[in-house]
């Protein structure tokens, strides 16, 4: 039971910004640790149990209850990563990414660089993330600027900037903070809106701001926004 409080309390710090990344890291995983010895233990129990009487069942089946609980999460995260390459900057267009200009004042100076990885990354992330594509709309660079900021809103990003594109001369762009669900772990978003003779062209690009690893969340994050603007695109 023990490891319940001490996962709560990581995240609870680290999304109050009593905890620095790795600390916070640390200290989610020796809850996470704490919780695997105690399934171990409660499984050895259980068959103890089982042949010396059942004294004491209920609190080995309850042990094994709470590691699953607690490591069934992290587990599926951890095994779909760990089959992706070690990528935390993810771009619609590696080639000319989305920039980023007002987080890039506001980013901390410990945080992952803002510098997009370069050919290398660009080409782990086509093998990884071949769905991983910029939007075409029929529509105008100001209707889709507007569609996108919405939904960027209904997500309940921070939104540090939100330039609307002028005409020709200007692109639109929307730099955001978006939040993991459980941890509160930041990632930098920057959606770019481009005027084409058809319409307008959508790029996304999310880099994590800690760890070396993004273990495919910031491909995920894209993957929905770019999703849910084709759907309500097309209800129009």
């Amino acid at each position: 039971m023990f490891s319940l409080p001490v996962v709560a309390l990581a995240a609870l710090l680290y999304r109050a910004g009593l905890l620095d990344f790795q600390p916070a890291i640390a200290t989610l995983g020796a809850g996470l640790v704490l919780a695997l010895v105690a399934g171990v233990l409660g499984t050895v129990a259980f068959f103890v149990t089982w042949e010396t009487g059942w004294l004491g069942i209920g609190r080995a089946i309850a042990a094994v209850a709470i590691a699953v609980l607690v490591l069934a999460g992290p587990a599926a995260v951890l095994a779909r990563g760990m089959m992706l390459p070690k990528l935390t900057d993810i771009a619609t267009d590696a080639a000319d990414p989305p920039r980023f200009r007002g987080l890039a004042l506001a980013h901390p100076r410990e945080a992952n660089s803002l510098v997009f990885g370069g050919a290398e990354a660009a080409a782990a992330q086509r093998i990884a993330y071949p769905g991983i594509k910029p939007v075409d709309l029929t529509a105008t660079p100001e209707e889709a600027f507007n569609t996108v900021l919405a939904l960027v809103q209904k997500r309940k990003w921070r939104i540090l900037d939100a330039v609307p594109p002028r005409g020709t001369r200007r692109d639109g762009q929307i730099e955001a903070v978006a939040v993991s669900p459980l941890m509160g772990f930041r990632s930098d978003v920057s959606i770019r809106i481009r005027p084409t003779s058809k319409g307008a062209r959508v790029d996304m690009r999310s880099s994590a701001r800690y760890g070396i690893h993004d273990l495919g969340t910031n491909a995920q994050r894209i993957e929905a926004l770019m999703a849910d603007l084709t759907a309500e695109r097309r209800r129009r």
